[in-house]
């Protein structure tokens, strides 16, 4: 929207429209010469305060058109006076106001977002609003129970409780000013902008609005670039059976090479064509020069030649009847204006042929559940549940190896590359209706839509976890992904705003994103925030408790009955608190016994379980060590020792997750030592649920507040929600 096209309304006519949606405004009359501004001050009574008044007047502290503190009726007078012969253009009058009280001020507005529409504000406001920046967000439109969540969010939420000799804020009139500014940005599409600066909060916790700005103006809308792919056509990218890979060579290294020689090594059942014009055979295959030449039907093509050579493919694929292409090849919209401007050519003629372009710039897809590994890279991974997309093809790679070192079995893998046509927004619609898919993993670097993500994503939400990772965070990660992805990172406040909203987990780091996987596609979820803890030794236990409170996890008092059972189980040395000690002890049979007598209590939601798990690496150590310093020592004791631990780990494995399927209970665990393992998930025969061990507890505890935050949101959002799952599109109809 350009400058001309905005227009402020004078300060009156804003607070008039502000109030009719619940926003409690100062005081005020506005008066058109030093006469009647002395009258309004009488009236008012003094101090008082008076500022220029007049439509686009949008920022009269510049223009040196407000003025405070006025005790006196000579003092209104002369800066009346002033103001009105400044010659300020739009000046049609003053402003007179009694001059509110209070050491809390606050901020709140509105204003429309190119990627994600009218969003809301509502932060710190004052002398330190713009150096602490503690402001939250929430999309229109925002609920009381969102605009509450958004108080809870400041960093100085303590500003609203009772402050240094003043009472507590009214939290109810704080709610209406951001839902009535979230109602005003749906009924009015023609306010473009409210600021809402300072609202003020009395001694008597009162809230005003003191001063505000509303701008009007046709909003600015980005105009849809990508139009929705079908669910049943982005099914068929997952479930080909036949598919042609055109630039096939047999050069070491390239992706010719690469993209079949990893389909045939991953078992495809399928079809497999080769496609390069110098024909002649490949493997023991025939090279097609041409698509046409292919007998039968082929469903996709994966397509690897030089991008200034695709555009003149596309008429032979029509021709054969190919609607799917997987373009492998980079070369387009991440390189510059040039690439741009050729990718969005390629789109518009592939959609005139009616082909649906998958790319360009990706790593490719795979689909553990049919053998599908139609990548660049032999990265395997097992079946599984979680479905992962990433728009960094190396990032996703790494993902998925972290995945299937860590037991993490994957639904499907999209390297969805620049999106030039299915995006992100169609994988969140078919993942919010699979089957299979139990929890959804975003690498994200922009969004094309950022209205229908939120959408899509919040509907997801309502039935499986969606963690997401963002890169361009930063001022600087948002240039590495404009350059990366040839789009620029949407506003990170505005997105993690959008996420929050949805019920999105947001996390910070790869591994922060599979260990948050792993507890979702391991564990059923918490049914509250209390914890219970046990331990080996007593250091982790108080380590984990601060973990916990950082976290806003409640480690919860052991009540009479779990106190007396333990006594009965344990040293009378052992801590009775929650931490639960197990003071070194080094029978087997004592931690099962304690993890379910925890389990089964109702004082807590979920259990972590500390230093247990892993020990028999230190059996083996310290065998191997008396080995060496024991001459005598009869080596057929180093295998029996090495059953006796294995047996002991697998019966605890197997006793944590019948107590998760018994009580309903998520219960984590931290190892001992890993040894070289960095696998997280660990399978019972014919179990739901499966063991979860961290190798720090940072990393448990971490997890389980992600768990938290999504339960929250299920719990709030899921009610009447009877079936979550009517249908599995990611398969063809």
């Amino acid at each position: 929207m350009t400058e001309a096209a905005r227009r402020p309304l004078s300060e009156g006519e804003s607070k008039e429209l502000l109030a009719r949606y619940g926003v409690v405004v100062a005081p005020f009359a506005v008066v058109p010469d030093e006469q009647a501004a002395v009258r309004a001050a009488e009236d008012f009574g003094f101090p008082v305060a008076v500022k220029g008044h007049g439509e686009g007047l949008a920022h009269k502290t510049e223009l040196d058109l407000v003025a405070l503190n006025l005790a006196t009726t000579g003092q209104v007078r002369n800066e009346a006076k002033r103001m009105l012969s400044s010659g300020a253009p739009g000046l049609t009058g003053v402003v007179i106001s009694p001059m509110v009280r209070g050491r809390r001020e606050f901020v709140a507005g509105l204003f429309r977002d190119l990627d994600f529409g009218p969003v809301v504000m509502f932060g710190l406001g004052g002398v330190f609003a713009e150096a602490l920046n503690d402001v939250v967000f929430r999309l229109a439109p925002v609920t009381e129970k969102e605009a509450l969540s958004m108080l809870s969010e400041l960093k100085s939420v303590k500003l609203l409780d009772a402050f240094r000799g003043e009472a507590a804020t009214d939290r109810r009139a704080l709610v209406r000013v951001i839902t009535g500014l979230s109602e005003l940005a749906i009924n009015r599409p023609d306010v473009a902008e409210v600021d809402v600066n300072p609202l003020l909060v009395g001694p008597d916790g009162s809230v005003s609005a003191v001063d505000a700005l509303v701008v009007l103006g046709d909003a600015e809308k980005r105009a849809p670039t990508h139009p929705p792919v079908g669910l049943g056509e982005l099914a068929r990218f997952f479930h080909p059976k036949s598919i042609a890979v055109v630039g096939a060579s047999n050069a070491f290294g390239k992706w010719g090479q690469r993209l079949p020689a990893n389909l045939i090594a991953g078992g495809f059942k399928g079809e497999i064509h080769f496609v390069n014009p110098r024909g002649g055979k490949m493997w023991g295959r025939i090279v097609h020069r041409d698509v046409r030449d292919i007998p039968g039907p082929v469903d996709l093509a994966a397509v690897t030649v030089p991008a200034g050579q695709v555009m003149g493919l596309l008429d032979s694929f029509a021709q054969k009847g190919i609607r799917h292409l997987l373009l492998i090849t980079s070369g387009f919209g991440e390189t510059g204006q040039e690439g741009r401007e050729l990718e969005r050519l390629l789109v518009r003629r592939a959609t005139e042929l009616g082909i649906i372009l998958f790319g360009p710039n990706t790593m490719g897809i795979s689909n553990p559940h049919l053998n599908l590994r139609l990548l660049g890279v032999s990265v395997g991974g097992t079946a599984g549940d979680t479905a992962l997309v990433s728009q960094s093809g190396n990032m996703g790679v790494q993902l998925l190896e972290f995945a299937a070192n860590q037991g993490i079995g994957i639904r499907a893998f999209a390297g969805s590359g620049n999106e030039a046509s299915v995006t992100v927004e169609d994988f969140m619609e078919g993942f919010e209706v699979d089957e299979l898919t139990r929890t959804v993993l975003l690498y994200l670097e922009s969004v094309k839509n950022g209205r229908r993500f939120f959408e899509s994503a919040r509907r997801v939400g309502l039935k499986k976890p969606v963690v997401a990772l963002k890169g361009g965070r930063t001022e600087a990660g948002e240039r590495a992904a404009a350059s990366h992805t040839g789009a620029l990172a949407a506003n990170h406040r505005i997105f993690d705003a959008a996420c929050r909203q949805a019920g999105v987990v947001t996390v910070d780091n790869p591994i922060e994103m599979l260990d948050v996987s792993a507890v979702f596609s391991g564990l059923p979820l918490p049914k509250g925030r209390r914890v219970a803890i046990l331990t080996l030794g007593g250091g982790w236990g108080v380590v984990t408790s601060d973990l916990c409170a950082d976290r806003r996890l409640t480690v919860a008092p052991l009540d009479d009955s779990v106190l007396a059972a333990l006594d009965r189980l344990l040293p009378p040395y052992w801590s009775r608190a929650n931490p639960v000690d197990l003071v070194g002890e080094s029978d087997p049979e004592l931690p099962i016994k304690a993890l379910e007598l925890l389990a089964a209590w109702e004082g807590c939601d979920a259990v972590i379980n500390l230093g247990i798990y892993g020990r028999s690496h230190l059996l083996n150590a310290s065998v191997s060590a008396v080995k060496i310093a024991d001459p005598s020592f009869d080596p057929a004791m180093t295998g029996f020792y090495r059953e006796f631990g294995e047996r002991a780990e697998r019966a605890y494995l197997e006793a944590v997750v019948s107590a998760i399927e018994k009580h309903g209970k998520p219960i984590i665990g931290v190892n001992l030592v890993s040894g070289n393992s960095t696998r997280t998930l660990f399978e019972v025969e014919g179990a739901r649920y499966r063991g979860v061990f961290f190798n720090s507890p940072e990393r448990a505890v971490n997890a389980l507040h992600h768990m938290c935050r999504y339960a929250d949101f299920a719990s709030a959002a899921l009610t009447g929600v009877k079936n979550p799952h009517p249908a599995e599109p990611l398969r063809p109809h």
